[in-house]
């Protein structure tokens, strides 16, 4: 078994109309949207995910949207920030792209010796972009629609809010094998010591309680290097008393699932079989992909969805 969680894997939000959703992350941020298909427990409603070129794990950003979902609340029980990693002298850029674009930043600051530029999709999800030195050593989406001095290279990390700080600590300390960098008050920052990307996870204590709704994410994923390495997480874990599901098959990975301390909903999802299962790279999001087991509904599946104006991918 592998005994240390390798970072995330990828994380979950809830958005409500579909194509804004899709024009945000990919025309204003320039993620690229890897994986057009359902909700494979409610095939009635799409799931995208964006990511980088081929869908790393620790670059994979994915949503379920719901057009007529309210909006949320961000609380205890929940990711409250997503942080984008990238080029370290890239923020100036960003802010004015974001300004011509109309939209709303909080300005350049600085957090833990990072220069951070705070922002909101159209649903209010709370993100970050993070100016890192690493981020320029990874290779960005060359057919892209960013300057590779510019482009997101996947996730710096993200921010638990909680209401047992101890107990989600514990976790991702003693099982999980992260390190504790900082901690001031009730603000914890870990890492994973062995991941780059999406390495980072600051715990937050609040009384705020969360509940779901458009501008909220839905789980956290962790990666595991395969299968042999799951099953041993699932029996670790239920040892340990947590409730976890039996092996999901979501197609490009395989999951498990089960509630923190603080009941944010964790997975454990596996680095393959991969994105490209059923897609060349270069037609990776172009059309909606089901899994063999709704192929044969796929006329009455397409019928409940919205229809959607995807973008053009630049190296087709």
């Amino acid at each position: 078994m592998n005994d240390l969680i390798n970072g995330i894997h990828h994380i979950t939000a809830i958005a409500s109309d579909p194509q804004r959703n899709l024009d945000f992350y990919t025309r204003v941020l320039g993620l690229r949207m890897i994986k057009l298909t359902v909700n494979f427990d409610d095939p009635g409603t799409y799931h995208f995910y964006f990511a980088d070129e081929t869908g790393s794990p620790g670059t994979v950003l994915t949503f379920f949207p719901f057009p007529s979902t309210r909006r949320g609340q961000v609380g205890a029980g929940q990711v409250g920030v997503i942080s984008f990693a990238v080029p370290e002298h890239s923020l100036d850029e960003w802010q004015k792209r974001l300004a011509d674009l109309n939209i709303t930043t909080q300005g350049i600051q600085e957090r833990f010796g990072e220069q951070v530029l705070p922002l909101q999709d159209p649903d209010g999800l709370r993100l970050k972009l993070v100016g890192v030195p690493y981020a320029g050593q990874i290779p960005a989406w060359e057919a892209g629609p960013m300057p590779a001095e510019m482009a997101i290279r996947g996730f710096h990390g993200t921010t638990l809010l909680v209401g047992d700080l101890d107990g989600s600590a514990r976790l991702l300390e003693q099982i999980f094998g992260f390190e504790r960098l900082h901690e001031t008050g009730s603000h914890l920052r870990l890492k994973a010591p062995h991941a780059q990307l999406g390495s980072l996870i600051d715990l937050i204590q609040t009384d705020q309680a969360g509940l779901g709704g458009a501008g909220t994410n839905h789980h956290i994923a962790w990666r595991t290097p395969g299968d042999a390495d799951q099953l041993a997480w699932q029996e670790k874990l239920r040892s340990l008393g947590y409730h976890v599901t039996p092996v999901q098959d979501r197609q490009y990975f395989h999951s498990i699932y089960f509630r923190e301390d603080s009941k944010i909903l964790y997975e454990i999802a596996t680095d393959g079989p991969g994105f490209t299962i059923d897609e060349s790279i270069e037609s990776l999001g172009s059309q909606l992909r089901l899994p063999p087991w709704f192929e044969a509904d796929r006329e009455s599946i397409q019928a409940q969805l919205p229809a959607l104006q995807l973008p053009v991918q630049v190296n087709q």
